[in-house]
């Protein structure tokens, strides 16, 4: 289905529906009011948003004051400079200190594709998710947004989001559905072969999952929102019952969503599995589609991947 939202103007029209009952909500910007949507917000609720600069290391200092002091605070700054720039604040004052502060990183992954590896973030799962006590999460469009950042106020503790920048094709028919934190959700059943994907490449899963219902190929289709906590219960599931597992996502093959499936898989239910995503390089400079296409994030790709691995 055809969309023209993108998820960060999602998060803030949820936020602005929210606060309008919940004066904890804060919403902190590093320079990137623009870039995050939150332009809206921050002229309806001035008192609860906070700008600092680019500064991404101050940003989430102040946040975890904010939480400390019984505030609800969503940090909106750049997936690649919040992730990297920020990390000690992130694993000390957020993780190691417990407090309920919402990352929320912006244009993540190849988003920012023309500027180049220095705005790529493709590293940022693997990092977010060796942190105890932070939860990573990636909304797959408009919809899983809606429903993320609702369960985001209620939710107790330190949350890594990553989102796109463009509007990206719809994935669900609605919002009319149930999403957990720490759920996945089973998008399309199936008995040859899982696709797990996150963030923007469930879409290419299911429109790869359609190619191969073509191909006579029985494909199941996992959403795994969540990537820590990681629905292990989902993977061993498709393990056992499909036999054969393939990981996408927009992120480095190393660290990401498909490590994190196949330390769950080779340790307790071995089946052949193929992961892709970036390669161990610099990922080239270009609109996401282009940079996707580049490195076989398509569902033509997948799709005879997918068939090699059933020996067809």
């Amino acid at each position: 289905m055809a969309n023209t939202i993108a998820n960060r103007q999602v998060i803030c029209d949820t936020l602005l529906e929210l606060a309008k009952d919940d004066r904890d909500i804060m919403v902190l910007a590093s320079d990137s009011r623009g870039s995050a949507a939150m332009g809206p917000f921050a002229k309806a609720f001035p008192d609860q948003f906070v700008e600092v600069g680019i500064a991404e290391q101050n940003i989430v200092g102040i946040s975890a004051g904010l939480a400390h002091s019984g505030k609800k605070p969503f940090v909106t700054s750049p997936a690649c400079f919040l992730s990297m720039r920020s990390i000690e604040q992130i694993k000390v004052d957020v993780a190691y200190s417990a407090t309920n502060v919402k990352l929320v990183g912006i244009s993540g992954g190849v988003s920012y594709g023309a500027l180049g590896m220095s705005h790529h973030s493709v590293q940022d799962i693997a990092v977010a998710r060796a942190i105890p006590g932070l939860a990573v999460i990636l909304p797959a469009d408009r919809h899983e947004t809606k429903k993320m950042t609702e369960a985001l106020v209620r939710h107790e503790g330190g949350v890594y989001v990553r989102i796109g920048r463009n509007p990206v094709e719809d994935s669900y028919e609605s919002d009319d559905y149930e999403f957990a934190i720490g759920n996945a959700v089973t998008m399309r059943e199936g008995t040859d072969l899982t696709i797990i994907a996150a963030g923007e490449t469930v879409r290419v899963a299911l429109d790869a999952e359609a190619a191969l219902k073509e191909a006579g190929v029985s494909c199941r289709v996992l959403n795994m929102h969540t990537i820590k906590p990681l629905d292990e219960e989902a993977i061993l599931k498709a393990a056992e019952e499909t036999g054969h597992i393939l990981t996408v996502e927009e992120h480095s093959i190393h660290g990401g969503l498909g490590a994190a499936v196949a330390e769950v898989v080779v340790q307790h239910r071995p089946v052949p599995m193929r992961i892709l995503g970036i390669p161990d390089e610099p990922a080239i400079a270009g609109k996401t589609s282009e940079v996707f296409e580049h490195y076989g994030i398509s569902a033509s790709n997948i799709k005879q991947i997918a068939l090699r691995m059933l020996g067809k």
